[in-house]
């Protein structure tokens, strides 16, 4: 099969133990991208926290693309046209607030610059400011400061307290979002109907091209979906167990450069 778009998860998939991509790797990229491959970001991080791995990775001079909030936002890095972008409902922003309060978390959210906290920050906080390289601001008035669109909100705290929260806010909001845990400490708060697949479905029908001309790489759950839709879905070494069992091809871990094998393997 001729492939013609790699789409890499982030975190455990493109990047390192050391949230690093290798020299090997990058120029592989590259090389492909010269070549006329189209690579594809997609990951669960906001896109404030993608774009500086798609300029590592030269994607705007290429025209590739970075699928953000775990599909809720694609961008052309080339253009830097917004192609597809769903957001939270308004109304929801302050009960889920409040809701919050009554618990030891923080909720979060997003900004171009920050990591936007609305109760106090914690460890887990902390650590989302980390993967994104981003500030975080504190703000003393959450619902009336996130007036602007936003595709995602967080929860960051101990497992047990998120799962509590989980099950609190699905009674409450499940027609209007969709709620998971993608760690222990973070609870996802997205928009419905989004995942991975759904946009990138998108993104081939904006381009011309279908899912068999498609290999997706990851090694989480929310990677599951774009797996299975793929001409060649491509589990990590390091990947859950599950998200191995639905894949086509296992390629080595993270840590041994295994974007860089599927590559030799079957783009060039």
């Amino acid at each position: 099969m001729n492939y013609e778009v790699l789409v890499l998860d982030l975190d455990g998939t493109l990047t390192n133990s050391e949230k690093k991509i290798t020299e090997p790797t990058k120029e592989a990229l590259l090389d492909i991208q010269e070549k006329g491959k189209i690579v594809v970001l997609a990951s669960g991080r906001p896109t404030p926290g993608v774009l500086p791995l798609a300029r590592e990775l030269q994607l705007e001079k290429y025209g590739g693309y970075v699928l953000s909030f775990n599909g809720a936002k694609i961008i052309n890095c080339g253009t830097g046209e917004v192609l597809y972008n769903k957001t939270i409902p308004s109304e929801v922003i302050r009960p889920a607030y409040e809701l919050a309060k009554d618990y030891d978390v923080d909720i979060l959210a997003y900004s171009d610059d920050a990591v936007v906290s609305g109760i106090c920050p914690n460890q887990y906080t902390e650590l989302e400011a980390r993967i994104n390289s981003l500030p975080i601001r504190c703000v003393e008035n959450f619902p009336e400061y996130i007036n602007f669109p936003t595709n995602k909100l967080l929860i960051s705290g101990n497992e047990s307290l998120t799962a509590e929260m989980e099950i609190k806010l699905k009674s409450h909001f499940r027609k209007l979002l969709n709620i998971y845990r993608s760690e222990p400490f973070f609870l996802e708060i997205m928009p419905q109907n989004i995942d991975k697949a759904y946009t990138l479905q998108k993104l081939l029908s904006a381009i011309g091209l279908t899912a068999d001309q498609m290999i997706c790489c990851g090694d989480g759950y929310n990677d599951i979906t774009m797996l299975e839709s793929a001409g060649l879905g491509v589990a990590m070494a390091n990947a859950q167990p599950l998200v191995r069992e639905k894949a086509d091809y296992i390629t080595k871990s993270n840590d041994e450069d295994g974007v860089l094998f599927v590559i030799d393997q079957f783009l060039r």
